[in-house]
C-alpha cells in the first residue's frame, strides 16, 4: 500500500461521489452524461482537497475536514461540481435533501439524511494491522430511509414548488 498522503484514497472517493450521483440521478432532470460529469468533477474536487487530510494510519483525524454537508448552506464541493455541468445552488437545494452529511474516511464512508437520521454505512473495508472497525447500530433501514428522507420537507422552512 502507497504511503504518500491519499494514496489510497480512490476507493472512498468513488463511493461518495457516486453516492451523491445517485441522488441526484434519483430527483430526475438531469442527464446522463451530466451526471457522469458532475461524478468525476466531485472526484477531482474531492482528491484535491482531501490530499493533505488522509490519514490511513489515524482514520479519525481530519474526518471534519473531509465530511461533506448541506444543510441549507451548499457543501462547496458539490457546488463546484454542480457548476460545472451549469446546475446552480438553487436547483441542487431541489434535487439533493435538504440536511445530508457525507463523512469520507479511511475505509469508511458514510452518510446521514436528516439531523436525526441513522447514519448508513456505503464502503466499508478493515483496516490494516487488525483493528476492529467500529460497529453501527442500525444499518437495515437505510435505503428506504433515503427515499422516505426525501419526500419530507424540512421542519424548518417550506418548500417552494416551481411548475
Amino acid at each position: 500500500a502507497g504511503s504518500g498522503a491519499g494514496a489510497d484514497m480512490r476507493t472512498e472517493i468513488s463511493t461518495a461521489a457516486a453516492f451523491v450521483t445517485r441522488l441526484l440521478r434519483a430527483a430526475g432532470g438531469v442527464g446522463e452524461e451530466q451526471l457522469r460529469c458532475f461524478r468525476e468533477c466531485l472526484q477531482e474536487a474531492m482528491h484535491e482537497h482531501y490530499k493533505h487530510h488522509w490519514f490511513p494510519l489515524v482514520p479519525s483525524k481530519g474526518s471534519g475536514y473531509r465530511c461533506i454537508r448541506i444543510n441549507h448552506k451548499m457543501d462547496p464541493l458539490i457546488g463546484k461540481a454542480a457548476g460545472m455541468i451549469g446546475l446552480s445552488h438553487e436547483r441542487l437545494f431541489q434535487l439533493l435533501p435538504s440536511e445530508l452529511t457525507l463523512w469520507v474516511d479511511p475505509f469508511e464512508v458514510s452518510y446521514r439524511i436528516g439531523e436525526d437520521g441513522s447514519i448508513c454505512v456505503l464502503y466499508e473495508s478493515p483496516q490494516p494491522g487488525g483493528k476492529v472497525a467500529k460497529q453501527l447500530e442500525s444499518r437495515t433501514s437505510c435505503k428506504e430511509e433515503w427515499r422516505i428522507g426525501r419526500s419530507s420537507p424540512s421542519k424548518s422552512y417550506n418548500m417552494m414548488t416551481v411548475s
